[in-house]
């Protein structure tokens, strides 16, 4: 168990680490070039992993439609919003809007799949969280201090991940797929969309960037995507789901306190943001322990 925490810990250090990764490498290339690049080195150790583990067969080859909506979703998509709004944003800003996802997963699950009646302690977590973001984005001060561009696309980036798990619980979860399949899948098909539209020009200048290569390959790549797919799934087995739901709270907190050692200004309305986005994914948790679910018959209309 002490394993599983110490996992848990660690995977919310390496997903905190990648906004300051995606800044470092985004003022050297494109954004698209970063999360093609950050893909590849992810994909490598993923099906390096799935070979040596036999999880992968033809049979799977049917369900292709479903891993190519994921991998627009769960991988192209989400990290260009990520990577497109961090090179606008200071790194720390961009992970505490990161760490609105468990937020916009909710609201999403709440609209498409309908299997559970929100209660009051989710009702209020949804409100917190959000005026977390609005506080965090500060639209009154009409750009002048945190680009609305890069709000927007970070906050893209979060509904395109968050509407990913609503398609995989939805068409993936009940097919009972091995999860590192599916994140092999999904990785590199996402590689191949990739690879059919980035524009390859200038790319090489990440080469005069010994740091930002380094934080691109090793830490989005490998650890950020390759190494923290297979730290989580292994969480989620020691467990469970509500207790590797923990990992999300540490990225926004760890980006924040990365931000402030590098220069970044880190102000009492940052510290308040984070609380009050932290607050709201835990109100929300903590109310869908209480949850009255909706009876089977129910669910199966409201998901068919």
């Amino acid at each position: 168990m002490f394993r599983a925490y110490a996992a848990l810990i660690l995977v919310g250090f390496i997903w905190g680490s990648n906004f300051i990764y995606m800044k470092m490498a985004t003022a050297a290339i494109s954004p698209l070039q970063v999360v093609f690049l950050r893909v590849a080195a992810g994909f490598v150790p993923l099906a390096l992993m799935a070979w040596k583990t036999g999880v992968l067969n033809r049979g799977q080859l049917r369900h292709l439609p479903h891993f190519a909506v994921m991998s627009v979703l769960a991988t192209s998509f989400y990290y260009y919003g990520f990577a497109a709004g961090t090179a606008l944003l200071p790194s720390g800003v961009a992970g505490l809007l990161g760490g609105a996802i468990p937020i916009v997963t909710f609201l999403t699950s709440l609209i498409f799949l309908r299997s559970e009646r929100p209660n009051r302690l989710m009702a209020a977590g949804v409100g917190v969280g959000f005026a977390g973001i609005v506080l965090a984005a500060r639209p009154w001060e009409g750009g002048a201090t945190v680009s609305l561009a890069g709000v927007l696309w970070v906050m893209t980036g979060v509904l395109s991940v968050g509407v990913s798990f609503v398609w995989a619980r939805r068409f993936l979860s009940p097919l009972g797929l091995p999860p590192l399949a599916l994140a092999t899948w999904q990785t590199g098909l996402g590689l191949i969309t990739l690879a059919a539209v980035t524009d390859y020009r200038g790319m090489t200048a990440i080469l005069d960037e010994p740091h930002a290569l380094a934080g691109l390959i090793l830490g989005l790549g490998v650890l950020g995507t390759g190494l923290a797919y297979l730290i989580y799934y292994y969480i989620l087995d020691r467990l469970g789901a509500v207790g590797a739901s923990g990992a999300t709270y540490l990225p926004a907190v760890v980006a924040l306190a990365i931000g402030a050692a590098v220069g970044e200004t880190v102000t009492a309305v940052e510290l308040l943001a984070l609380a009050l986005i932290l607050g709201g994914v835990a109100l929300i948790q903590l109310g869908s322990r209480r949850v009255v679910r909706r009876p089977p018959a129910v669910q199966d209309s409201a998901t068919a």
